[in-house]
C-alpha cells in the first residue's frame, strides 16, 4: 500500500512530465494545482489501461490452457502441456498482481484530496522548477561523464525528485533512494533503472561524506 509520501512522489513525477524543464520560468500555485489535477487524471487513466491489459492477458492465458487440454490427447508425454500450463499460470500470477495493485488506486485517489498531499506535491514541484539549474548541475557531477540532459525525461525527473528529497526535504537518504527506485521500477525501462541506481549510489556517497 502506498503511503501519503509515496503518492506525493508519484503524482509529482507525473506532474513534472507535464512541465517544460527549461528552468526559465516560474509557476504560481494555481498553475501547479491545474497541473496536479491533470496528473491525477493521468494516473486514473493508467489504472484503467492496466486493468484493460489484465483482461487481455487473462484471455490469452485461458486460451493457452484450453489449447493445452486439447493437446493432451495427442501428446502422451504431457511435457508440452506442462510447459504451456506453467507459462499460463505465471502470466495469470502477474495479472493478479497487477489487479491487486490497481485496486489500491481508489484509496489513493481519495487520499490525493488531502491538503497535506497537495501541499507536498506543490512544494516538490516548486523546489524543482525554481532550482532546476543547480539541481541538474549537482546531479551531473555524480554521473561520471554522462549528462543528465541525455537521459529520458522520466529518468531525469526521478533523479530530481530524489535530489529534492535528500537536499530540501531532509528525507533519510535510504528512504529517498528506495522511493526513487520504486518509481524507476514502475515508470522507467531496464536500462533507465540500472542508470538511476548507479547515480543514486553516487549521490548517496557524496551526501554521506
Amino acid at each position: 500500500m502506498h503511503n501519503n509520501k509515496s503518492l506525493s512522489r508519484e503524482l509529482s513525477l507525473i506532474s513534472l512530465g507535464l512541465i517544460k524543464d527549461k528552468g526559465d520560468f516560474k509557476l504560481n500555485k494555481f498553475q501547479i494545482e491545474e497541473i496536479f489535477e491533470s496528473s491525477l487524471d493521468a494516473l486514473i487513466d493508467h489504472c484503467r489501461d492496466e486493468l484493460d491489459n489484465c483482461e487481455s492477458e487473462l484471455e490469452y492465458a485461458s486460451q493457452k490452457i484450453l489449447d493445452s487440454e486439447l493437446h493432451e490427447g495427442v501428446n502422451p508425454s504431457f511435457s508440452n502441456v506442462r510447459e504451456d500450463l506453467k507459462k499460463s499460470l505465471t502470466k495469470i500470477e502477474a495479472v493478479m498482481n497487477t489487479i491487486s495493485a490497481s485496486l489500491e488506486f481508489p484509496k489513493l485517489i481519495i487520499s490525493s484530496g488531502q491538503t497535506d498531499i497537495r501541499e507536498d506535491i506543490n512544494e516538490r514541484i516548486r523546489f524543482i522548477i525554481n532550482n532546476l539549474k543547480v539541481i541538474d548541475s549537482e546531479i551531473d557531477q555524480s554521473m561520471e561523464g554522462w549528462r543528465l540532459k541525455r537521459l529520458p525525461r522520466i529518468d531525469r525527473d526521478i533523479l530530481r525528485l530524489a535530489y529534492v528529497d535528500i537536499n530540501f526535504l531532509n528525507t533519510p537518504i535510504a528512504v529517498a533512494c528506495d522511493e526513487a527506485v520504486n518509481l524507476a521500477n514502475k515508470y522507467s525501462d531496464m536500462q533507465g533503472r540500472k542508470f538511476i541506481n548507479g547515480v543514486l549510489r553516487r549521490l548517496q556517497t557524496v551526501k554521506l561524506k
